[in-house]
């Protein structure tokens, strides 16, 4: 059957008051409370305190504070990313932004969800889909990415999107829900 931390990684229904999960929740947000009362210039210190709390991060990174995150451990970013003030990443599930990856401020990635039927729902489970993120994307301020999505290379998320389905190479997407206005060449 497995460990409420082995359902989450897996997509099955888990409990998040999980004991372990509670205790690498807070773990998380020991490190990003840290992490948010780092000044600009304490990049060696932001930098040791992203490489506790990530799954793996690229050479230049840059995450403006304040962040927020669930576990951290499933944020995988490439080389060259860039997240302005007040990203929030609920990572149940991978997480993964790849090269050269611009964040606009206020953008949320959300990979947990949880049943749509209400009496489940009342008991408590929830489960997550992944989020993957190509490169060269830009995502405009305010966005929201949920859970199962992927946001192709080369695209672009407008501001106050919210991203619901897969987002081809090399478009742009805006509105709720997102859709495709462009195509860039």
């Amino acid at each position: 059957m497995g460990s409420e931390k082995e359902k989450m990684l897996n997509g099955e229904l888990y409990d998040a008051d999980a004991p372990e999960l509670r205790a690498e929740r807070e773990r998380a947000r020991e490190l990003t409370r840290r992490y948010n009362r780092t000044g600009a210039d304490d990049r060696e210190t932001r930098r040791q305190i992203l490489e506790e709390l990530l799954g793996s991060l690229g050479d230049e990174c840059e995450i403006e504070p304040p962040f927020r995150c669930d576990y951290g451990y499933n944020v995988h970013v490439g080389e060259n990313f860039y997240a302005n003030f007040d990203c929030v990443v609920l990572d149940v599930r991978r997480v993964e932004f790849g090269d050269n990856c611009q964040v606009g401020p206020g953008v949320h990635v959300y990979t947990a969800t949880h049943p749509l039927k209400a009496a489940d729902r009342i008991e408590g489970p929830e489960y997550g889909k992944p989020v993957t993120v190509g490169d060269n994307v830009w995502i405009g301020g305010r966005a929201v990415l949920n859970p199962g999505v992927t946001v192709g290379d080369d695209a672009v998320v407008g501001s106050g999107a919210v991203v619901t389905d897969d987002v081809p190479d090399g478009v742009v997407v805006q509105g709720n829900p997102a859709t495709v206005v462009k195509e860039l060449d």
